[in-house]
């Protein structure tokens, strides 16, 4: 049997300012990855996006981001392990706090934007990454790009981890995201990027941006949620796959 999670960066609103579908989308995925307001968010946000999740039942998890609102987490930082692993600290147990204010387990922890990038490829950031992490819970999941010094990071500090797949992001032959400043880096042809999901799934591979092979064996799909096609493509992505007999759950859930 073929099982896999649907997850979306939520909770991505700030003050007045308001971006993404999230009470939309919440229903649609099985784990809610909420902003903690380093890159985007705010307290009331993070509240109200914990809340939604909640009560839709959902895997709820951390999404620390490098300090950088205006930038939202996308641009370059050069933050030693030290800053990192203290950003990550911080910003995990706000929303833990959030969590527990509302009766819910806290889940799992993906990074955002560059930082996310950045640990796929620097031992050193991912090691910090995943020790704090493991310093917060030692029984959250850790989520990083498939194949990546994150997710070895996190093997090694012995937490739980899950290898993240794009749906709608292109890969280099080494097996990383095309760079968002590269025309070919997102795939906006939804039945390509839903066909895409299914081989990484059942086959453990997927065609690079040249057309090379990458193995790959995805244990969480990131779906996002903050563009003007988003619903559709989610739902679409969803049905696609409960059709075909691919079980939709959280990561590590029975």
């Amino acid at each position: 049997m073929y099982r896999i999670d649907l997850n979306s960066d939520l909770g991505e609103s700030f003050g007045r300012y308001t971006l993404g579908l999230d009470d939309q989308i919440i229903p649609l995925v099985s784990s809610a990855n909420v902003a903690c307001g380093q890159h985007a968010g705010d307290p009331m946000v993070m509240r109200k996006t914990v809340g939604m999740a909640k009560d839709a039942g959902i895997a709820i998890g951390a999404h620390p981001g490098y300090p950088d609102l205006q930038g939202f987490g996308r641009r370059d930082m050069n933050l030693s392990p030290d800053e990192a692993y203290a950003y990550m600290v911080y910003q995990i147990g706000a929303l833990q706090a959030f969590c527990q204010a509302q009766g819910v387990q806290l889940a799992h922890v993906k990074p955002h934007g560059q930082l996310y990038n950045h640990a796929a490829i620097n031992p050193d950031l991912a090691a910090a990454l995943a020790q704090a992490v493991f310093d917060v819970n030692p029984n959250l999941a850790l989520v990083g790009l498939a194949n990546s010094a994150l997710v070895d990071a996190g093997r090694k500090q012995g937490l739980i981890t899950a290898e993240e797949f794009f749906t709608d992001r292109n890969y280099t032959d080494e097996g990383k995201l095309v760079n968002r400043n590269d025309p070919a880096a997102l795939i906006r042809d939804e039945e390509q990027a839903i066909e895409r999901v299914k081989n990484a799934i059942r086959d453990g591979a997927i065609l690079s941006v040249t057309g090379k092979l990458i193995d790959l064996h995805p244990d969480t799909i990131c779906v996002h949620g903050d563009s003007p096609t988003a619903l559709a493509f989610v739902s679409r992505t969803r049905s696609a796959l409960e059709e075909d007999g691919i079980v939709i759950k959280p990561v590590g859930a029975q």
